[in-house]
This record gives structure tokens, C-alpha cells and sequence, in this order.
């Protein structure tokens, strides 16, 4: 009489496993820098677009228009915690009377850094941005992420990424 066994024996199974764990542990931290590149590029093309969306706003609209974080329906430097654009027309960097809200951007992940080196992105009517250039840095995980990215915004109101290989936020 023949007898035939089906399946796998114990030793095939252990070597399967091993060499299964050991493709996935190489391969962890590759994926790991790919996620942290791909959140990285979303969200600061998400910030371009949003501070264009402002400029925009002013331009066809004719009224200044201010970009940051509202705390208290005041601007302030937290911009980790999101930012909202809105018609500035009352009193500057702040959200009161007729002033109206024209879209709002949500908080960034806690894990990243988030960093614009002015407290508020103001345009006038005619599109120029008040002040001085401006640089939003955007770091997954670390403020020294290889993967960090940056949007500046120049006294003429035009909104571009940057092209530095080493970009850095504050905490």
C-alpha cells in the first residue's frame, strides 16, 4: 500500500518564514522614507496651492487677504495647527467684522513640524504680498528630515517650491 502526505513539512515551513522576515525587515526602512517623501511632497504642494488660492482671492476680489493660524480670531505662529485664509479688510492679522473666511487648511500630522518665519502670509489688492519673502518649511518626523520641503512666497506674491537639497524647520 502507498501512502501519500500532502502539505509542508515543519522544516520547509521555518525556512519560508526566515527568509520571509528577512525581506520584510530589509525592506521596513525603505518603506518608511517613502511614506515619509510621499506626505512630505502632499502636503506642502497642498500649502502652495492654498496660499495661491489666497493670492488669487485678492487679486479677483480687490480686498487684502491674510493667511495663518487663528487662535482667538487673532494670527499667531502655530501653524503646525493648520491656517486659515480670509478677507482682512478690518484690523490687520485679525478676524473681526466684515472680515470673511474663505477657506480654512486642517491641522498638519503631530509627528511632523510645520514652519512659516512670519506670523501671518498678507496680499494686497494687487496681489504683492506685505513684508518680506517668506519660506514655509514642511519636516516629516524631524526638523532635519531629508525629505523636508518648502514653499516661498516672494514680495511680488509669487508662490514656489524650493529647489534646496537641505531644508530645515524650527520645533
Amino acid at each position: 500500500m502507498h501512502t501519500r502526505t500532502q502539505g509542508f513539512s515543519l522544516i520547509e515551513l521555518m525556512t519560508t518564514l526566515v527568509i520571509a522576515s528577512s525581506l520584510t525587515l530589509t525592506a521596513l526602512p525603505s518603506f518608511l522614507a517613502l511614506k515619509q517623501k510621499i506626505r512630505s511632497q502632499t502636503h506642502v504642494s497642498k500649502v502652495q496651492s492654498f496660499i495661491q488660492l489666497g493670492r488669487n482671492h485678492a487679486l479677483t476680489y480687490g480686498k487684502p487677504v491674510t493667511i495663518c493660524h487663528l487662535e482667538n480670531n487673532r494670527c499667531d505662529n502655530n501653524w503646525q495647527l493648520g491656517m486659515t485664509a480670509f478677507f482682512d479688510s478690518g484690523t490687520r492679522n485679525q478676524l473681526d467684522g466684515d472680515d470673511k473666511i474663505i477657506k480654512v487648511f486642517e491641522a498638519f500630522p503631530t509627528q511632523d513640524i510645520a514652519y512659516y518665519n512670519r506670523k501671518a502670509i498678507r496680499f494686497k489688492i494687487d496681489g504683492f504680498a506685505s513684508g518680506t519673502n517668506g519660506t514655509f518649511r514642511y519636516c516629516p518626523d524631524t526638523n532635519t528630515s531629508p525629505h523636508s520641503r518648502a514653499v516661498i512666497v516672494n514680495q511680488a506674491g509669487r508662490v514656489r517650491f524650493s529647489t534646496a537639497k537641505k531644508i530645515e524647520c524650527k520645533s
